[in-house]
């Protein structure tokens, strides 16, 4: 008979080897992975792409532009980024006909599709041992952006080739573009993947500060009085929950420094006012509208994407014309801005668009040293110089960051204790357009790390703000 020593020992062992042998990843191979590519159901009426990666030996869901990596846990069970099960269902001949993800059943659609091999590599054919950046200057286009020599900056190039080398080498994952304007010249232009300067990124969250510069705008046309209106006086139509006194006195002002007041913060996952109960609600704004006061308007900041979408709306009916429709005639019309991709559409058919606007990287550019001048773009002021200053000064504090009106006010800190201070538009993915004043720079970056952490500051941080230290 054992000793109770040795049975407490083997019990323990069990326990070890139980929770090693539960960690470890499922194994499954490429061409294992290969059988559940195919087009899907997504939901009533869209649809989603599953391809299997040969890079990472993962799934990866696409859906519209975004690309989400699914991990293997189980036969026929993978779990995204938020760890939800997604589980393939099989035929009796054992082909997969469809996925469940909670309680709804998408059906596989059709199995013919062709995944181009760009999207895999950050440059196709690039051998990764041997492979050295070599620098060139970015190509002179008729969209208003004047190119510049790296060197004629004084640029430290020796710090752009290694970062160069390292996306290519895939350590930096999912970087789209990298942009770089200095002394107001494009410097500075590469692309990744499938992306080409012809290629819409999606904008996520940046978006929200190109409605701040709409409302700039708006106000200063004399569509809006001011930005000390009240929110709620532009919807009489709505009989509102929640109406109290103190929701009658959210100003503009308010939700452009996402200060409203309102039970709505994406950092808090008991907020009434989430984002996946506004996507699936009929009125993105009535929703928003809806929740609950937690604190005074002009207090504390929230994140809270139905604050921007309640001012775009306030556009429109200030206006009296489509929020993209009056973003062409006084932002982007002028800028020099085409074939971009703006369906502001507040309701749940637009639950895989989010509002949000697609550019392309060197509109992204364009766009922040827009700002940087001020608002002045070919010698006009687009956006009034005020209404930049405003947007850029701090109004409230959002997870921790200094915030302006839908803007984020960060600092980075660069290899060596350097602090820079800078003026970002940021989206999900790592779409970053940076703003930096007293550097004389201005940084677009876009990527595909959605719902997981970009390299994107990291990038800006550890190789291109240094490498202009010396000027």
């Amino acid at each position: 008979m054992r000793s109770l020593k040795t049975n407490l020992f083997i019990f323990l062992f069990f326990l070890i080897a139980r929770h090693a042998f539960a960690q470890q990843p499922y194994k499954i191979t490429y061409q294992q992975l290969k059988e559940y590519e195919g087009v899907y159901q997504y939901g009533k009426e869209d649809k989603l792409q599953i391809a299997a990666s040969p890079v990472d030996t993962c799934l990866v869901a696409i859906i519209k532009l975004s690309v989400y990596p699914l991990k293997g846990s189980g036969k026929d069970i993978f779990l995204d980024i938020g760890k939800n099960k997604i589980t393939f269902l099989r035929n009796a001949s054992n082909q997969i006909i469809s996925y469940t993800k909670g309680n709804d059943t998408n059906k596989l659609i059709t199995r013919n599709v062709t995944f181009s091999p760009q999207m895999w590599y950050p440059r196709l054919g690039a051998n990764v041992k041997t492979y050295q950046y070599k620098y060139g200057r970015p190509a002179k286009l008729k969209d208003g952006l004047q190119p510049g020599d790296a060197t004629a900056v004084g640029l430290d190039t020796a710090l752009l080739d290694k970062m160069m080398n390292k996306i290519v080498q895939g350590k930096y994952p999912n970087v789209h573009s990298v942009l770089i304007i200095k002394g107001g010249k494009l410097v500075f232009e590469e692309y990744f993947y499938e992306y080409t300067k012809d290629s819409l990124q999606e904008m996520r969250s940046a978006t929200k500060s190109m409605v701040s510069a709409l409302t700039g705008i708006a106000i200063h046309q004399g569509f809006i009085k001011s930005k000390n209106e009240t929110v709620l006086s532009y919807f009489p139509e709505y009989n509102l929950a929640n109406n109290t006194d103190i929701k009658k006195t959210i100003t503009i002002e308010n939700m452009l420094a996402n200060q409203s007041g309102l039970d709505c913060d994406v950092s808090n996952p008991k907020s009434e006012g989430s984002e996946e109960a506004m996507d699936a609600s009929d009125d993105w704004v009535k929703f928003t509208l809806d929740l609950p006061m937690i604190d005074k308007p002009g207090n504390d900041g929230r994140y809270c994407s139905g604050n921007p979408i309640t001012i775009g709306r306030i556009i429109e009916k200030a206006t009296h014309m489509a929020l993209s429709a009056f973003g062409q005639k006084n932002l982007f019309g002028p800028l020099g801005i085409t074939g971009y991709k703006w369906n502001f559409k507040p309701d749940r058919s637009n639950i895989n668009e989010y509002c949000q606007i697609y550019l392309h990287p060197r509109d992204m550019a364009k766009f922040g040293l827009l700002y940087f001048n001020k608002g002045v773009w070919n010698n006009k002021q687009i956006i009034p110089a005020d209404w930049v200053t405003a947007s850029f000064q701090k109004h409230s504090v959002v997870q921790g960051v200094d915030y302006g009106y839908l803007w984020w006010l960060k600092y980075l800190d660069a290899d060596g204790g350097v602090r820079y201070y800078g003026k970002a538009a940021q989206g999900n993915g790592g779409q970053k357009i940076y703003v930096f004043p007293d550097q004389d720079l201005v940084v677009a970056i876009t990527g595909g790390n959605y719902n997981t952490k970009s390299p994107s500051d990291e990038l800006i941080s550890k190789y291109i703000l240094p490498s202009f230290n010396k000027k």
